[in-house]
């Protein structure tokens, strides 16, 4: 890559999806900076060549683009726009690339907020699992002004095999990944419930797993899934119970901003709220077939 074509990206957040990104803007020969709180999860990164900062500040420092990856709306709002966080820190033109899942209020907010400090925010929640993360195979959903997205791209084409415009407003992208995994819940649910519903007549799971995904449901998300429920192997954790939680409240938000009923998410919050409440909210979300089976008198 020519020095021409070289971005000076800061990466902020290393949970496993985080790494799994980070690993891959490094690999695309970018020159990256990285800041975690836990600073042993720098490690691997630094080892592979990127720099380590000790303070957000320090991630921010001389980067055009400055990614999030943090878990909720609090730890964001605690970087980006407390003391010693991004907006404090950035430099005015420079880019804050948010790809966590977060409210689309709590966006907004964002968006005022480095607009005041002639900052640009970027939109670009990721749609994925960490495996998919790790081989570059994840969804990304952008939304934010044209040229600042069109910046971003580079780093896009290497984190994920598909971007998706929201259009010009950051919060377009949140309403777009939160309606997406409200979506899959619903799916989810509805696959828990049609396992119960098999089993309470002795039958084998895996038959109606083989129904369900060699007729026309034959989408990811119903072999992915049905498979960990079949096998019910839930410690196996791409994304958890409590994760899952977090982003219903947050579609509940987006609804409620909206005045938009969206009934069937009373059904899926609650069967996560059922699993949490039994020790669940570690496991992946997929447990809520457990949860389902507990309801149905099978468990």
């Amino acid at each position: 890559m020519s020095s021409a074509n070289i971005l000076k990206v800061g990466f902020i957040g290393l949970g496993r999806m985080g790494q799994a990104m980070a690993a891959r803007i490094l690999g695309g020969g970018h020159d990256l900076v990285v800041y975690n709180r836990t600073e042993s999860k720098t490690m691997n990164l630094v080892e592979a060549g990127a720099l380590a900062a000790t303070s957000v500040a320090g991630a921010c420092e001389g980067r055009e683009i400055v990614i999030t990856m943090v878990t909720d709306d609090a730890s964001l709002q605690v970087v980006a726009l407390g003391a010693g966080g991004i907006r404090e820190s950035l430099a005015p033109g420079a880019i804050h690339l948010c790809m966590g899942t977060h409210g689309v209020g709590v966006i907004q907010k964002l968006a005022a907020a480095h607009a005041e400090a002639k900052q640009i925010l970027v939109g670009a929640p990721v749609l994925g699992r960490p495996d998919a993360a790790a081989s570059g195979q994840i969804g990304i959903v952008a939304g934010g002004a044209a040229d600042a997205v069109r910046k971003c791209q580079p780093l896009f084409q290497l984190m994920g095999k598909n971007t998706f415009s929201a259009g010009s407003k950051p919060e377009g992208a949140s309403a777009i990944k939160l309606a997406n995994n409200f979506v899959l819940g619903c799916a989810l649910e509805a696959m828990a419930e049609g396992f119960s519903l098999i089993r309470k007549y002795g039958v084998d799971p895996q038959v109606f797993h083989e129904v369900m995904t060699e007729g026309l449901f034959a989408a990811p998300a119903y072999k992915l899934y049905g498979k960990i429920m079949v096998d019910q192997s839930f410690e196996k954790v791409g994304f958890s119970t409590m994760l899952g939680l977090k982003d219903s409240n947050l579609i509940m938000e987006a609804a409620n901003i909206a005045r938009v009923p969206l009934p069937s998410l009373n059904v899926f919050r609650d069967r996560l709220l059922g699993a949490v409440a039994h020790g669940d909210g570690d496991k992946d979300w997929a447990v809520i077939a457990k949860e389902q089976a507990r309801a149905s008198g099978l468990e």
